[in-house]
């Protein structure tokens, strides 16, 4: 990818943003997640970071990627990696934006990033959805606003990633039907709750301590939501440290319950994980339809 012309052609981006000229004298291969490349890139003006992808999945993706961060950085709730700018080179897309050098936690980091998540959250607006679609990971994620929460999680997260799960044959008709019924009940399932700006898709992969050893969040899918979503995400793959949840309770206390709701929250991550990752995923779904059907 880092051929000199691209190279040249970053260097003429970066001199635009900064109307003034910068050299790029390093790049260097970073842990980019599942479906991106990224690298350090040592220029001139400082630091940042690339994300490269191979134009497989949506030409806007990286530039729903840097709506969301600017989002969520508006919110003063946490750090997040601020975008500089994205494009298109030849058949590839890329987003920079700042680098944050990780770094060791500091003592009250779990305390900290419990009750940024409170603050997050409690970002509110009249409707749940979002004025835009974005992406979960390599899916298309609809964001078509709602009026309720059991409308726009039943027509917007369950039944299109059932549909999406069955056409990829990793989901036999039976459950589909299963997943309709649940989704038909949700009204009974959740109680009210007002609209909340969620990460989206929180989990270990998607924070880390900054350079202070506070926390910084990114890599979201961010939409007004049902809070328990992002609590439900995080505690999906082992959970984060008891001091997270005390630190969000005691300053947003979660509605009686949550804790059974858990699994149905779950099930849409797990719906787009057993979409693009298949079989291993698909006990726990069916295990989850089962209970709340």
């Amino acid at each position: 990818m880092f051929h000199s012309s691209f190279v040249t052609y970053l260097q003429e981006k970066f001199t635009g943003f900064f109307s003034s000229d910068t050299i790029i004298y390093k790049h260097t291969p970073v842990t980019g997640g599942d479906i991106n490349q990224a690298f350090l890139l040592e220029t001139s003006q400082g630091r940042f970071l690339i994300k490269i992808n191979a134009a497989m999945y949506g030409l806007d993706m990286f530039e729903k990627e840097a709506k969301g961060l600017l989002q969520l950085a508006d919110t003063k709730s946490l750090r997040v990696p601020m975008p500089l700018f994205d494009g298109k080179y030849h058949q590839e897309l890329f987003f920079v934006m700042e680098y944050i050098e990780q770094g060791p936690q500091v003592n009250d980091f779990w305390e900290l990033f419990g009750e940024g998540i409170a603050n997050l959250h409690t970002n509110s607006n009249a409707y749940f959805g979002l004025a835009y679609n974005n992406f979960i990971g390599s899916l298309t994620q609809p964001n078509n606003t709602h009026e309720t929460w059991a409308d726009f999680y039943a027509k917007e997260r369950l039944m299109p990633l059932a549909h999406k799960a069955n056409k990829r044959g990793v989901l036999t008709n039976e459950y589909i039907e299963q997943v309709e019924k649940i989704g038909n009940k949700l009204s009974s399932i959740f109680p009210d709750e007002k609209p909340a700006l969620l990460h989206g898709d929180l989990w270990s992969g998607n924070f880390m301590a900054d350079e202070k050893g506070n926390p910084v969040i990114f890599d979201p899918a961010v939409y007004y939501g049902n809070r328990e979503m992002d609590i439900a995400m995080s505690l999906l793959f082992g959970g984060f440290d008891d001091a997270f949840y005390d630190a969000y309770n005691a300053h947003y206390p979660l509605q009686p319950g949550w804790q059974e709701r858990v699994g149905l929250c779950q099930l849409y991550p797990l719906l787009v994980h057993l979409t693009l990752f298949g079989g291993s995923y698909y006990e726990r779904v069916v295990e989850i339809i089962k209970q709340y059907r």
